[in-house]
């Protein structure tokens, strides 16, 4: 029976994945992710997890092992924030076109220089179209739940494509939080062991990762990016079945007192948490205002964002990142997209708030959403001096 306990997140992230039982372990350590994988190999130190820990000599390393000990059948797992993740790079995509279910962890941080330790979203976002499931969790208890289903949804045989799920860089890695942690029992009832459609094996040779000249390439793109769109119904079908067995609901996006809301801010990651806050305050003061925290990065939730501002008047998107020379962050620029054909789509209004870790409070919440309705630009950076 699942138990509540007070433990720092990224190590109930390392327990988490331990009881879905992976086969390989394979990660380098780099702030703030670096406690997932060292208490992992404290657990399969102690014997408590039947795993191969590879100590490798870099972030390339890590993916490429994951990548072939899941082109084997197994089960496998990583962990990385920021330079790690750019170090990991030229793998990804190999990992995702070869259809291999790699489980990663993003500690976010901010993608240097200068150089930076700190948490924003900058990092994840350079992986957007890399083909990777991806999934933001909002505190401890979405971390620990959303790696267990990872698992689940990136095996399915109509998946079989990697995920990562992203816990904001020290504003959760290296927080404490009461949460529930289940038992081997139940996560074993949850999640079974993984079935691949083709596994590496000296006895019956396969070829993965072959030469795709021009004349097939087109196809398989094509498929890939089905596989992953289709993905959203395997995600819902996870997070029924989670909610079922474990009582906690999942949703590509949650609302919060939204309801005849005129104002609505759109959040990714911790802040969320923060900005609920700020909507009670104002609400409180007879102020109409919500909030929407997105919860599914990729496939995105194209439907589920129009059905959720429907009767919104001005939607502030916020972002942890800038789209260097662009349309301001990538959100914003996902959801105008998402929103372009609607008729009566509200007014968006881009805020680039918490870059490198600076703090946004509640009361800077507050102000956003005082200042709805006079941005002067298509996105702005909150709070800059000078």
């Amino acid at each position: 029976m699942s138990k509540r306990i007070g433990m720092e997140i990224a190590l109930a992230t390392a327990e988490a994945v331990a009881l879905c039982r992976p086969d390989v372990i394979a990660a380098y350590p780099i702030t703030p992710n670096t406690h997932i994988p060292e208490h992992l190999s404290d657990i399969v130190a102690e014997g408590r997890l039947d795993a191969e820990f590879i100590c490798v000599e870099s972030e390339h390393s890590a993916m490429s092992a994951c990548a072939g000990a899941s082109g084997t059948g197994a089960r496998a797992f990583t962990a990385t924030s920021s330079q790690g993740l750019l170090y990991m790079y030229e793998v990804l995509g190999i990992v995702s076109s070869m259809r291999l279910p790699v489980v990663m962890a993003i500690g976010n941080r901010a993608i240097s220089g200068p150089i930076n330790i700190w948490n924003d979203h900058s990092d994840i976002m350079t992986m957007r179209d890399l083909g990777w499931l991806s999934l933001f969790a909002a505190n401890g208890q979405e971390a620990v739940d959303m790696m267990i289903q990872s698992f689940k949804i990136a095996e399915d045989a109509a998946v079989q494509l990697p995920i990562n799920v992203n816990l904001d860089g020290f504003q959760l890695t290296h927080m404490v939080e009461a949460l529930f942690l289940p038992d081997e029992k139940e996560v074993d009832r949850f999640l079974p062991r993984r079935k691949p459609y083709a596994a590496l094996h000296p006895d019956h040779p396969v070829t993965m990762g072959a030469l795709g000249m021009p004349d097939i390439f087109t196809e398989a793109t094509k498929a890939r990016d089905q596989a992953l769109v289709d993905s959203r119904t395997v995600i819902l079908k996870v997070w029924k079945e989670w909610e079922k067995q474990f009582g906690r609901r999942y949703e590509p996006i949650e609302a919060y007192k939204t309801k005849g809301a005129d104002v609505v801010m759109l959040t990714m990651g911790s802040m969320g948490e923060t900005a609920e806050i700020a909507v009670d305050e104002l609400r409180r003061d007879g102020v109409p205002v919500g909030l929407l925290k997105l919860k599914l990065w990729r496939p995105f939730p194209f439907e589920e964002m129009k059905k959720a501002v429907r009767g919104v008047k001005t939607l502030i998107v916020t972002d942890r990142c800038c789209s260097l020379g662009g349309p301001g962050g990538p959100l914003a620029a996902e959801v105008r997209s998402a929103l372009y054909a609607e008729a009566a789509r509200p007014a968006i209004e881009n805020a680039l708030i918490g870059l490198g870790g600076r703090d946004v409070t509640v009361d800077d919440f507050k102000q956003m959403f005082r200042q709805a309705g006079k941005s002067k630009g298509i996105y702005e950076f909150y709070g800059v001096r000078g």
